[in-house]
C-alpha cells in the first residue's frame, strides 16, 4: 500500500519515518499519542480522492488531521484494528486560496489555508472573516470547520458554521461531494454541508470551502472592565446589548484565577489597574464598519453608567491601537499559561447567558466538595454563554495518578453534570473527539444519538472514517489509547 501511495502523491507527499510522523501522531498537548502505517500530504482534490479509493480497496481507516490545534483528541490516530493501523490523511500542502468574489463578500480556500492567511487575504480586499483564535497562525480551515469552531467573535457572527457558504468534500469510498456554488438561495432539498460542519472528520474528508466574509470594521472601540461577580457582567452584558447590540463584538469573562497564572507565566503582561487583577474581568470591543459612528462614546456613557450604579468596579479604555493590543494579548495567553502551570481539566459548557453566574457558582460547589486539591478558573464568551470552567491540577499530582483519562472523565462528568442541571451542553466549541465519546453516549437524547449513528452508517459504512471520534458504533467500545 505504501508503494501505491507514493504513486498517487509522490515522495513529498508521503511519509513513513516515524520520526518525522511524531507531530501527526501526538496531540498539540502531548498528553495522548495514537499510531499510523503512515502519513499521507496530498496536494489536490484529485489526489484526496485516489488516495480514498485506495484506503477503501485496502480497507485501511483514514484519520484525518488540520493544523493539530484541538482539545478533545480528535487528531490522534487510533483503531481497535492491530492489523490495519490505517493512515493520516493531511492537507497542509492544499494551502490555496481558489478565489475571491469582492461583491459577493465569498472566498474560496483549499481546506490546508491557515487560518492566518485567510484573514491575511480578506483584509487586501478591504474584508474580514471573523473567526478569530489565539491558535490562528497555525489551525487549518478544514479542521476548524470540522469541529464547528467557535472563537471570540461568535456573539456577532456566529461559530463557524454560519460562516461557511459551501464545501467539497471527498467521502469515505473516495466519491467526491461538490457544493462550493455558495449561492445566498438554494431551495433544493437537504443542505448536506452541514452533516460535515462539527462531524469531526468522521464523515468524509473536507477538501474546500467557500467562506462568508464580511465588510472590515474600521471603527472600534476595546475596553477592559474590572467588575464584582459573574452577575454583574451579565447584567452589564445586558445594558450593552440595549444601547450598543448591533456593536458587540466581543464581550468576554475571565477569573482573577485565570490572569494570575497569565501573569505568572507569560510574557509582555500589563495590567491596567492600580488594585492590580480584577476579582473579574470583562473584555469588551465594539466595532462599525462606519467611522462616523462614536463607540467610544458609547462604551464610555454605558461604563459610566455601570460605575455610577456599583456594577462596575473600574474601567479602562483602550486610547490606542496599542493598548488595544495589549488588552487582548492578556486574553489570548490563557492557554499559554495554563500548559505551563499544570494539567487543566478543561470544560467547554455553554447555558443561556442568564444562567451562566449560577452555573459558575454551581461548578464551583462541586469542585470544592470533589477536587479540594484543583485550582479552578473561568474564560467564560458571556456573550453566548460558553463557559471554560477549568480545574487546575499540578504537573506532580497528575504524574501520580494511575489512570489519568479515568480520572479526567470522572471530573468532567461532574461539571458536565452541573451544565445538565441548566439544560447546557458539554460541548460548545470544542467538539467531542475520542476524549468525550461516553460523555456524548450518556448525555445525549438517545433519539438524536441513534439518528445521528445513522447517519455515520450512511457515509460510512465500514466506520474507517476517524474510527472512535464522536460516535461509538452501536455494540462496541471505544479502543484502549496508548
Amino acid at each position: 500500500m505504501i508503494e501505491k501511495l507514493r504513486e498517487i502523491v509522490g515522495e513529498k507527499g508521503l511519509i513513513v519515518d516515524r520520526g518525522e510522523m511524531a507531530p501527526f501522531l501526538t496531540d498539540w498537548r502531548n498528553r495522548r499519542t495514537g499510531d499510523a502505517l503512515c502519513v499521507v500530504l496530498p496536494s489536490s482534490t484529485e489526489e484526496v480522492a485516489a488516495v480514498m479509493k485506495l484506503a477503501a480497496a485496502e480497507e485501511q481507516p483514514v484519520f484525518p488531521s488540520g493544523g493539530n490545534t484541538g482539545l478533545c483528541y480528535g487528531a490522534v490516530p487510533e483503531t481497535d484494528k492491530l492489523a490495519k493501523l490505517g493512515i493520516v490523511l493531511g492537507l497542509q500542502r492544499m494551502n490555496r486560496i481558489r478565489e475571491i468574489d469582492r461583491a459577493a463578500n465569498l472566498m474560496t480556500v483549499d481546506a490546508g489555508v491557515v487560518l492566518a492567511n485567510i484573514h491575511t487575504a480578506a483584509a487586501e480586499i478591504g474584508r474580514q472573516f471573523p473567526l478569530y483564535l489565539g491558535s490562528e497562525g497555525s489551525a487549518q480551515i478544514g479542521g476548524l470547520i470540522s469541529t464547528n469552531a467557535g472563537g471570540t467573535g461568535v456573539v456577532k457572527y456566529g461559530p463557524t458554521r454560519d460562516l461557511v457558504a459551501g464545501l467539497e468534500m471527498v467521502l469515505a469510498d473516495g466519491t467526491v461531494l461538490r457544493d462550493l456554488a455558495a449561492l445566498a438561495k438554494d431551495n433544493t432539498g437537504y443542505l448536506l454541508r452541514h452533516l460535515f460542519i462539527g462531524a469531526e472528520g468522521t464523515l468524509g474528508i473536507i477538501t474546500g470551502a467557500a467562506l462568508h466574509l464580511h465588510p472590515e470594521m474600521p471603527n472600534r472601540a476595546h475596553a477592559w472592565v474590572s467588575v464584582a461577580s459573574p452577575q454583574s457582567a451579565v447584567e452589564l452584558l445586558a445594558a450593552f446589548q440595549d444601547r450598543a447590540g448591533p456593536y458587540i463584538e466581543a464581550f468576554e469573562l475571565v477569573s482573577a484565577s485565570q490572569f494570575e497564572l497569565v501573569v505568572k507565566h507569560c510574557e509582555r503582561i500589563r495590567i491596567p489597574f492600580e488594585g492590580g487583577i480584577p476579582p473579574w474581568s470583562l473584555m469588551i470591543e465594539l466595532s462599525s464598519v462606519d467611522s462616523s459612528t462614536d463607540l467610544n462614546g458609547i462604551l464610555e456613557g454605558l461604563l459610566g453608567s455601570g460605575l455610577e450604579n456599583g456594577g462596575i468596579l473600574d474601567a479602562v479604555v483602550a486610547n490606542s491601537e496599542q493598548q488595544a493590543q495589549d488588552i487582548w494579548h492578556v486574553r489570548h495567553s490563557v492557554s499559554e499559561a495554563n500548559k505551563k502551570e499544570g494539567v487543566g481539566v478543561v470544560h467547554d459548557v455553554a447555558v443561556r447567558t442568564s444562567d451562566v453566574p449560577a452555573f459558575i457558582a454551581a461548578a464551583d460547589e462541586a469542585a470544592a466538595a470533589n477536587y479540594p486539591n484543583a485550582f479552578t478558573e473561568v474564560v467564560c464568551h458571556l456573550g453566548d454563554g460558553n463557559v471554560h470552567y477549568i480545574l487546575m491540577f499540578s504537573h506532580e499530582f497528575w504524574a501520580s495518578l494511575l489512570d489519568k483519562e479515568a480520572y479526567a472523565l470522572e471530573v468532567e462528568a461532574a461539571i458536565h453534570d452541573v451544565g445538565a442541571r441548566f439544560h447546557g451542553t458539554f460541548s460548545a466549541e470544542h467538539g467531542v473527539g475520542r476524549k468525550l465519546t461516553q460523555e456524548l453516549a450518556r448525555l445525549c437524547d438517545p433519539v438524536r444519538y441513534g439518528l445521528m449513528q445513522q447517519v455515520k452508517t450512511l457515509f460510512d459504512p465500514d466506520n474507517r472514517m476517524n474510527p472512535g471520534v464522536l460516535l461509538t458504533p452501536a455494540g462496541t467500545t471505544p479502543p484502549r489509547h496508548n
